[in-house]
């Protein structure tokens, strides 16, 4: 699905460069579920952006599915994210004034997808996550672990070939952290979808098949 080759980021400040990572290597097949973990700042976020095409790497070169990100056209770039890759963040990034299933439905109204075949995939993925009841609820109406499953429908409507998930538990508490953890296994078993989940929780990362742990600029072990 990914390979990784010879990946580097750095910023500038001021008159410094910062090097957030340097020459990474590393491939995710088809089906994975990969924890990228490692101490706050190493750059697990950074890298996520990366792989998402949401961000240009410094040196190196990502591919997904054989294609290079940086030989696409800003559009296709965009295109493939848009059918191909599901996000999902810490802080749920759902709109306020939308509720459960106006929010779900977002992505696909921005493809032009129409709009009975849209609905009934939205109110599928609201029975999915279990929130049914919800769909008329707006986020303050929901709890945290209510939204994030809102978050993850979302981020399925346009039935992606990954997903990729930043800190997806660090705004919710144990119970609603192990929650949202089974039904990222539950799915995971079910539709075989790639997974990158950045976390700093340790406990977390054994629900993954395998870890990245990011140290120093490299990869410490995978």
């Amino acid at each position: 699905m990914y390979d990784v080759k010879n990946l580097t980021k750095t910023f500038k400040l001021g008159k410094e460069k910062l090097t957030v990572f340097e020459d990474l290597n590393f491939s995710v097949n088809p089906g994975d579920w990969v924890a990228l973990t490692g101490s706050s700042g190493c750059g697990k976020t950074t890298l996520l952006h990366l792989l998402g095409g949401l961000d240009k790497p410094t040196a190196g070169s990502i591919s997904y599915r054989g294609e290079k990100f940086s030989q696409l056209s800003p559009r296709k770039r965009s295109i493939l994210r848009r059918q191909n890759i599901g996000f999902i963040f810490q802080n749920f990034n759902l709109f306020p004034e939308l509720n459960a299933i106006e929010n779900i439905l977002l992505p696909t109204i921005i493809s032009g997808l129409p709009k009975k075949q849209a609905r009934l995939k939205a109110e599928e993925l609201l029975d999915l996550v279990g929130l049914t009841e919800r769909a008329s609820h707006r986020p303050a109406q929901l709890s945290g672990g209510e939204q994030q499953r809102i978050a993850i429908a979302r981020a399925l409507v346009m039935e992606p070939d990954t997903l990729l998930a930043d800190e997806p538990t660090g705004n919710l508490d144990d119970k609603n952290s192990f929650e949202v953890m089974n039904l990222f296994k539950d799915l995971h078993k079910k539709s075989g979808k790639t997974i990158i989940m950045v976390t700093h929780q340790k406990e977390l990362t054994c629900f993954a098949d395998r870890s990245i742990y990011l140290q120093d600029g490299s990869i410490a072990q995978s």
